[in-house]
């Protein structure tokens, strides 16, 4: 007997051992929401699907606000992305909830090991204002004449 590790759905909801993961294109971010399990099963073939997002010089949030249970093997996951990230030169963000705040002991005066907003709305927000500041700093280069 075979058994499916993932599958699809037809609403857009990658389903996988637990997990559901769906992606959206926003204006500012491809924002990938996770809800459900993220353990040692389901946390490479998440991984690699959530992968998939990180497309040069467009930012990804990765909302795992709805996640009920994070096992340490989620970091993997977050390392991934970090890495796959960097290598793109793509700004990400981490939205969190409480199993996931309790496995990365967010709350503590060490710096956080990746970037983190404490909601989608959030995220976007630091997005918008990161756009603001970079052309604000522009925009007096293009008014100077030659």
């Amino acid at each position: 007997m075979t058994v499916a590790i993932a599958s699809r759905r037809g609403n857009g909801t990658f389903e996988c051992c637990g997990a559901q993961v769906r992606a959206h294109s926003r204006h500012l971010a491809t924002v990938v929401t996770v809800r459900g399990e993220i353990d040692a099963l389901n946390v490479e073939p998440i991984s690699e699907y959530v992968r998939h997002f990180v497309i040069a010089q467009y930012p990804v949030v990765l909302d795992l606000s709805g996640v009920t249970y994070f096992s340490t093997a989620g970091f993997s996951l977050l390392s991934a992305l970090d890495e796959e990230c960097y290598a793109a030169g793509v700004q990400w963000t981490l939205v969190t909830g409480t199993a996931v705040s309790e496995v990365l002991g967010e709350g503590s005066d060490d710096e956080a090991a990746f970037p983190t907003a404490r909601s989608v709305h959030a995220a976007l927000g630091g997005l918008a204002d990161a756009i603001t500041s970079r052309r604000e700093l522009v925009l007096p280069l293009l008014k100077k004449t030659a």
